[in-house]
């Protein structure tokens, strides 16, 4: 077994670890043709200047408040098609909606973002209906900084609600059926057995992907965000992977954007530290 493992350790030690080496650009003043062991060591003034730029900390908060209200509605919404899905009897019609719901999921971010210039783009088909239904002038969605952020969020849940779906219609057929017979006994309707018996069954796997979700709450997703944005939208849009990107490798800022992803990588390591302490407290859930 450890001769299997040992590519995928290998290929993480390669790809994973071996380029944590290049952290300590972010304590440099880096220049490329000096290299890592020739630029200058400056210290945390690289970490300094993250909160001294008006556009570090319009990134920072772009990034928690789009990461937040995708964790938000990406924990409730799942629950409740998963509630009503499991009410559906007829199970071709529910095989069919779970695969449907589903199928978005392995849709890459490329894909999804061309699918939404061409609804959401001047001459697109919201933009058509608009116009000849209401006579309204076209607007451009995606470069109206109100409208990004919204977009972003309700996008995501697109794609991405049918997974979680799958995990609490996993918990539910998991619920001993004798709890919903005992239930019906007392007299209890489908919308009670679902307040009484399956809501609180599915609770404990709430509780731990509500908590496991707090490790990611400044992880806004590039892939969506790089490929939707716009300079128009950076107001409301632009995030912290985005802006390191743009600092990185367009500015060629290589310390001050190693900087940002190091403090961001902290940060989200202490939340994930603390969102599994959290699950095993009051779930039991745990990796080791």
């Amino acid at each position: 077994m450890y001769i299997m493992l040992l590519p995928a350790i290998i290929l993480a030690l390669i790809f994973c670890y071996a380029p944590m080496g290049g952290l300590i650009m972010a304590f440099q003043n880096y220049k490329p043709w000096l290299g890592i062991t020739g630029s200058e060591f400056v210290g945390l003034d690289n970490f300094k200047q993250i909160f001294e730029f008006k556009e570090s900390y319009q990134a920072i908060i772009n990034t928690f408040i789009i990461a937040v209200s995708k964790m938000v509605l990406g924990l409730i919404f799942p629950i409740i098609i998963a509630l009503l899905l499991n009410e559906v009897q007829n199970m071709g019609l529910k095989k069919g909606i779970q695969t449907l719901v589903y199928l978005p999921h392995f849709l890459s971010w490329v894909t999804v973002a061309g699918m939404l210039r061409d609804i959401l783009g001047m001459d697109g088909i919201v933009n058509m209906f608009l116009s000849k239904a209401f006579g309204m002038n076209p607007i451009f969605f995606l470069g109206n900084a109100g409208m990004f952020r919204q977009i972003v969020v309700i996008s995501d849940l697109w794609k991405g609600f049918g997974f979680g779906m799958i995990v609490y219609l996993a918990a539910i057929s998991n619920i001993d059926q004798s709890l919903y017979e005992a239930a019906q006994i007392d007299g209890a309707g489908r919308w009670k057995q679902t307040l009484y018996v399956t809501i609180p069954c599915i609770l404990p796997m709430v509780i731990v992907m509500a908590t496991l979700s707090l490790g990611n709450v400044l992880n806004a997703g590039f892939d969506q965000i790089f490929n939707l944005y716009s300079p128009l939208t950076y107001s409301t849009g632009d995030i912290i992977d985005t802006y390191v990107y743009r600092q990185s490798l367009v500015n060629g800022q290589y310390s001050f954007g190693t900087a940002v992803g190091l403090f961001k990588s902290g940060v989200s390591l202490f939340l994930t530290a603390v969102a599994y302490k959290l699950a095993y407290k009051f779930a039991g859930y745990r990796i080791f």
